[in-house]
Order: structure tokens, then C-alpha cells, then sequence
């Protein structure tokens, strides 16, 4: 249940960013680095616009739509999530890549002091 609990939040957040920036809603022809670094520019302006914007007219539109659709009623308790525990597969791979994009890193900047 809370999988799907979770699964929920994560749709509705791309949904969210979908509604905002069209380029992410639809196929996209970009490379796979390219689209990562469209998502988490699409990501940091929708964070910065929720933190310098006073009113977002898109996030208000969206909750007039949402409680239309249910009706108003919000009567299901929300059970957050509190805590991960990684297995350690997902460890081991984020590690590996963390390693690698260092070892990357180091290999280019090796010559270059002022770094």
C-alpha cells in the first residue's frame, strides 16, 4: 500500500511539471544526458518559482481542478513517508556511479590546478 501511496505522489508530480513545461510532455528526440539535465532544469525553475512567486497561478489552477474532481471533499489521511532504507543493490549502484562520475571528474580536471 505504501508503494502505491508513493507512486501516487511521484505521478502527480511529474504530472505537475508536465502541465508546466511542455517539452516534458512529450517524446523527446534529445539524448539521455540531454534530457536529464532538461528535468532538473524544469525541476529547479518550478522550486524557484514556488519560492520567489508570492501566488502561483498554475499550482492554484491545478488545486480548483483537483477539488472539483473529487469533489472538495479530503477526507483521506495523507501517510507521509518518513524513512528510506535502501537495499543494497540500489547502495552498491549508486556508489559504483558516484565512483565512476568522480573518477570522470578527476580524470578531466587532473591537469588543471585551479580547480
Amino acid at each position: 500500500m505504501k508503494h502505491s501511496k508513493a507512486r501516487n505522489v511521484i505521478e502527480r508530480c511529474f504530472g505537475l511539471l508536465k502541465g508546466r513545461w511542455k517539452i516534458l510532455a512529450s517524446p523527446s528526440f534529445f539524448s539521455i544526458q540531454t534530457q536529464i539535465r532538461i528535468i532538473m532544469a524544469c525541476c529547479l525553475m518550478h522550486n524557484l518559482i514556488r519560492k520567489f512567486m508570492n501566488f502561483d497561478p498554475q499550482e492554484s489552477l491545478i488545486a480548483n481542478e483537483e477539488e472539483e474532481s473529487d469533489g472538495g471533499s479530503d477526507d483521506e489521511e495523507v501517510e507521509y513517508i518518513m524513512q528510506i532504507n535502501p537495499s543494497n543493490e540500489w547502495s552498491s549502484f549508486r556508489n559504483n556511479m558516484t565512483t565512476n562520475m568522480y573518477n570522470t571528474w578527476s580524470t578531466r580536471h587532473s591537469g588543471n590546478v585551479s580547480d
